[in-house]
């Protein structure tokens, strides 16, 4: 099982960031964050404001298990999302006893039996999180390419605005303020230079708060499962058990035991 989560783990991790396709769509993921975390907490909380307030009316009870259910279906949304992103591998069928449908239940009981307090304040937290861990990438990852991009773009920046409005921008620079004599072209391919190393250290920061934001949705919570539900484990070990026990308070039961007759 090590192993496994290992491997899983080793699946996720971007390499040879500047021809990857993960990267770009890690910016993408990155660049909607922004809007969706505010969907997602704005949603949250006018739910849970809703359900609260709507308690007297009878209302609110089932808007608040509403809310939780759809808490926790955001919350797989976007860890699947990280899955299809990574290319991870999608995780096994995972079984829930107490959220099997009973006959003759209507859907406000289900809804009841299938609520977890633990998983709802979890979903909740994760949701809040992921407000703000959309705005904060978000900034950082805007902040890192654009100054890269804008050292790369500088030179032709600088030969429109000399060609159309006679403006130079690089009059004052470093170059001047430390007397050094280098020309336009030596300038230009310094700073494409720099823009290119500074460009290709922003990628790499897109990959790692990728993997940050991984860790914090739970991505690789299913693949530590383990593969034999807790449940069915406990049946098999107790049935094991008796099974044992009644072998030996019986050792000869079942076996064919020789007829004796008596003359």
């Amino acid at each position: 099982m090590n192993a496994e989560v290992t491997n899983t783990a080793r699946a996720g991790k971007v390499k040879w960031v500047l021809f990857n396709p993960k990267t770009y769509a890690t910016i993408l993921y990155l660049l909607l964050s922004l809007p969706l975390g505010i969907i997602y907490f704005t949603v949250a909380i006018t739910g849970l404001v809703l359900s609260i307030g709507l308690t007297p009316l009878f209302i609110g009870i089932p808007l608040f298990f509403g809310v939780a259910k759809l808490l926790n279906g955001i919350v797989l949304f976007e860890q699947s999302m990280i899955r299809q992103i990574l290319g991870l591998p999608a995780p096994s069928v995972s079984y829930s006893y107490n959220q099997q449908p009973e006959a003759g239940q209507n859907w406000f009981m289900r809804m009841v039996r299938g609520f977890e307090g633990g998983l709802f304040i979890r979903n909740l937290l994760l949701v809040f999180l992921r407000f703000v861990t959309g705005i904060v990438f978000f900034v950082i990852m805007v902040t890192v390419i654009s100054l890269g991009l804008g050292l790369i773009a500088l030179p032709v920046v600088h030969i429109i605005l000399m060609n159309e409005i006679q403006l130079d921008i690089l009059e004052n620079s470093l170059f001047s303020y430390f007397h050094i004599d280098w020309t336009y072209n030596q300038q230009y391919l310094l700073y494409v230079g720099v823009g290119l190393v500074l460009f290709w250290v922003a990628l790499r920061v897109v990959n790692g708060l990728m993997q940050i934001q991984r860790r914090i949705m739970y991505v690789d919570e299913p693949y530590q499962q383990p593969s034999v539900p807790p449940m069915e484990e406990q049946i098999h070990a107790s049935v094991q058990s008796r099974y044992y026990e009644y072998q030996e308070d019986h050792p000869t039961q079942g076996m064919m035991q020789p007829a004796h007759r008596e003359l």
